[in-house]
């Protein structure tokens, strides 16, 4: 018999599988999508992580930005611009043409918008004062944005 049961954090094994149960059936549909992982990270002398962006590429140009943060004490100082930079970058040497993520208007919508990100959704309340902003950008070497 078939059961479902709850995780909290699936391992690398489990998240790859589903992962790459879901690249199988949409290669039925569409050409390989193709998943490719790329994560920066800001260490201090030390080797203290204090900062990094974990993200995705496909084969369609797209770059997706999963997860972005720099720790409270470095914010201001360009750390996160040079983060951002970077996995763009990355993106763009890979083919990327494109850019999108998400972020909650508490978080980094504003400084993702002096980035050139333009926000093409938005769930007002999602959490009751806030909003939860869907962003993309244009990764052209003219760094134009999206409209």
């Amino acid at each position: 018999m078939y059961r479902i049961t709850r995780k909290d954090k699936l391992s690398e094994l489990e998240q790859a599988t589903i992962w790459d149960g879901i690249e199988t059936f949409s290669q039925t549909k569409v050409a390989a999508t193709g998943r490719h992982e790329l994560a920066f990270v800001l260490r201090n002398p030390n080797g203290e992580l204090l900062g990094g962006v974990i993200g995705n590429y496909d084969n369609f140009g797209w770059l997706w930005i999963d997860s972005f943060w720099v720790s409270e004490t470095l914010r201001g100082q360009g750390y996160g611009t040079k983060l951002i930079n970077q996995i763009e970058q990355e993106a763009r040497k890979n083919g990327c043409e494109h850019s999108h993520l998400t972020s909650f208007s508490y978080q980094a919508v504003e400084f993702y918008k002096r980035r050139g990100y333009s926000v093409f959704g938005e769930l007002k309340d999602y959490m009751p004062g806030h909003s939860r902003c869907w962003l993309r950008k244009s990764l052209s070497l003219q760094g134009s944005v999206d409209s």
